[in-house]
This record gives structure tokens, C-alpha cells and sequence, in this order.
């Protein structure tokens, strides 16, 4: 079996507004072999630079395009085809914008994989280790304290006991920073979990200021209250704190999570599979758990990376929590024939081959505007 395509193509909603939101377009990468099988993946990144990685030319050695790479290699061998890319792209990868394109290849590989064994991407994982784990909704904040009461009831109503908020407009002032935390608790009721993220908004010292005063409303963790470059940071406030510190979701590789987990600088360390993909995101999982920390997926984008991230979270040893973005997407909803969603607050990876989604083409054909790769 040997793959003979690499497609990759853009996605677009025809109004896009200017909000955190990484589900109002999407780039996907279809790998095809030449017995007729295809995988998926998705990048969680620019589509239109993921593109041009995909499609580059050859340059020199180790500067060369991923679809050049692939054409004519066994699918199969994904660790082996990992680090093929890896080192080929080394003067213009190594983190960011490469290693997520490498990603999206990767999570269609392992599609690819699970199809042409019969089996779900978690059992070749090494196996799943939990049934339905709780979902949490992650939405944004509303603009104050009584809209996000009013986020937080609508999803509690919905069947979610916890819920994340996040970025926009936390940051603009200590008053409206409580205000809005205040009003996801009392949305929540007191049982309910509220989940905090800031959007990378403060310095250490200020955000352990916040850490000590959203302690009164017991929120589960406070997210990305720090750049994300900033490890030392990061592992100063996590020694302080008297909240869960969680992060990591922008991290894009092994390289990248080296720092973060060295330092013991997190307690829930957020991995995006659209980011990592399986083989990377697997390394990192068993790294996380030698350290006794906890392992969550980052996940705001379409089925084809929920599905992805449910296979590997439902194999982390102590998986508590999912990340289930709320976002009302076409890309969201419509992308798969399947709904990739939580069921009354529960989610549970399929038994289906591989990622266990499948596309729509006529969704795809309705907001596709470009694409390139195919013969």
C-alpha cells in the first residue's frame, strides 16, 4: 500500500467576525493510497500557511514541501513518516506553523491506519481506559457579569455541569475580571464546575492576584493567565497558586511541551491534536504522566479534531475532563455526517475505524475555495 495523494483544502464561512474563534474556517489534508483508502486530518492554525507547507516544492534536503515527502511511502508507518517530515522541514519547522500542518498528515494517517486495520484509532493507541468521560461546554464570556450568568445557564440547562469560559474581554480591569467569574458561578449553581480562561492577559504577580480571588467562587482551574512562552512564569504562579494552573493548548510538538513539562510548570497540561497529532501527542501524554499531572484536550474546531481528540484523551490514564466546543459552526455541526457531541454533559470515543467520522461532500463542495493535490 502505497499513498498517492495528499489533498489539502480550505474552508471558509462566508462572514467571518473578528472574535477567538477557530471555527469559522478550517483546512483539511486527505491522504489517499493506491488501493483506494483515504484518512483525514485537520490543522488547527492559518489555513492558508498550512496550505503552503503542504504544497511547497522541493527546496534542499531539509527544507522541502510535506507532500513531496509522502507520495510513494507506506501510510502505515507513522512514526517512521514522522520524522521523516521532521527533518526535512528543519529550516523552516521545529514548532508552530510546520509541526501543525505535520499534524494534520499525522491525524489522517492514523485515520488511514484504523480503516485499513478495522479498528478504532484508540485501540491502536494501546486502548482506551475510559468509557463516557465528562464534557465540559467551552464558550466565551459574555460582555458581563449577567451575560455570562446567562451563558452558564443555558448550557447547565443543557445537560453540561461544567462549563469553560473564556478570553474576550477578561483583562480590561479587576472590576469586571470578578464580575464576570461571579456570574459564571451563579449560573452554574454551586455544584456545577466553572472553568476559567483568561487569554494570556496578565503578568505572574497579577495573575496570582486573580487566582487568590477567583478561589472564593471555586472555579476548577484558571487557563492561560500567562504568555505562553512565559515557563518561568508559569511555573512560579503554579507553586503559588491556590487554583489549578492549566495550559498549553498553543504548544505545537514535543519540542515545544519540553519546557513546560521539565519545569512542572502546569497541573492540567492542554494538548490539541490538531496541533501534535497522535504520534506526538502520544510521547507527550506519557510524558505528562510520569510527572503526576493531568492531561485535558484543547479542541475549538471542527468533528474531524473532536473525534481525533476524544480516541487519545479516552487513553490518558487520568482523563477527567473534555473539552467540548459550544460554538454555533456550520464547520462545527455539518461537516461530518456524524455529530461528534456530547450527550447529556458525556462523551465517549467511537468503536468505528479509525477516526469514526466520515465528511460530508456537500458541505465540503458548498464552502470549499481552494484545494490542491489532486491527480
Amino acid at each position: 500500500m502505497k499513498i498517492v495523494e495528499v489533498i489539502c483544502q480550505l474552508l471558509r464561512l462566508p462572514s467571518i467576525e473578528r472574535k477567538t474563534a477557530s471555527s469559522q474556517d478550517a483546512v483539511l489534508v486527505r491522504v489517499r493510497t493506491d488501493n483506494g483508502l483515504e484518512g483525514v486530518g485537520e490543522a488547527d492554525s492559518q489555513p492558508e500557511v498550512v496550505k503552503s507547507i503542504v504544497d511547497a516544492p522541493f527546496s534542499h534536503n531539509i527544507a522541502c514541501g510535506l507532500r513531496e515527502l509522502l507520495i510513494g511511502e507506506n501510510p502505515l508507518e507513522t512514526e517512521r513518516l514522522w520524522q521523516k517530515m521532521y527533518r526535512s522541514t528543519m529550516y523552516f519547522g521545529r514548532s508552530s506553523v510546520t509541526i501543525t500542518a505535520m499534524a494534520a498528515i499525522d491525524l489522517a494517517l492514523w485515520d488511514l491506519k484504523g480503516k485499513h486495520f478495522g479498528e478504532p484509532i484508540h485501540r491502536l493507541l494501546g486502548g482506551k481506559q475510559h468509557g463516557p468521560i465528562t464534557a465540559y461546554a467551552s464558550c466565551l464570556f459574555g460582555r458581563n457579569g449577567r451575560e455570562t450568568k446567562a451563558i452558564a445557564q443555558r448550557w447547565r440547562e443543557a445537560g453540561y455541569r461544567a462549563v469553560k469560559f473564556g478570553w474576550e474581554p477578561m483583562g480590561q480591569s479587576e472590576s469586571l475580571d470578578l464580575e464576570l467569574v461571579q456570574g459564571a458561578r451563579e449560573g452554574m449553581g454551586d455544584d456545577g464546575i466553572v472553568l476559567i480562561d483568561a487569554g494570556c492577559v496578565w503578568d505572574a504577580r497579577t495573575a496570582l492576584q486573580r487566582a487568590h480571588a477567583f478561589a472564593d467562587f471555586h472555579i476548577g482551574w484558571l487557563e492561560e493567565p500567562l504568555r505562553p512562552d512565559d515557563v518561568e512564569g508559569y511555573r512560579w504562579l503554579r507553586d503559588r497558586s491556590p487554583v489549578p494552573i492549566a495550559g498549553g493548548e498553543e504548544e505545537c510538538g514535543r519540542s515545544a511541551w519540553r519546557p513546560l513539562i521539565d519545569a512542572r510548570a502546569l497541573d492540567v497540561y492542554q494538548v490539541d491534536l490538531s496541533r501534535n497529532g497522535f504520534t506526538d501527542a502520544n510521547y507527550i501524554k506519557q510524558r505528562v504522566e510520569e510527572i503526576g499531572a493531568r492531561l485535558c484536550n484543547h479542541c475549538y474546531t471542527s468533528p474531524v479534531t473532536v473525534a481525533a481528540s476524544i480516541h487519545w484523551l479516552s487513553t490518558c490514564r487520568d482523563a477527567f475532563l473534555f473539552e467540548d466546543c459550544v460554538e454555533d459552526s456550520p464547520l462545527r455541526n455539518e461537516l461530518t455526517h456524524e455529530r461528534v457531541q456530547a450527550s447529556d454533559g458525556q462523551i465517549e470515543a467511537s468503536n468505528s475505524p479509525g477516526l469514526g467520522v466520515t465528511l460530508n461532500e456537500d458541505f465540503v463542495a458548498k464552502y470549499l475555495i481552494s484545494e490542491s493535490g489532486r491527480r
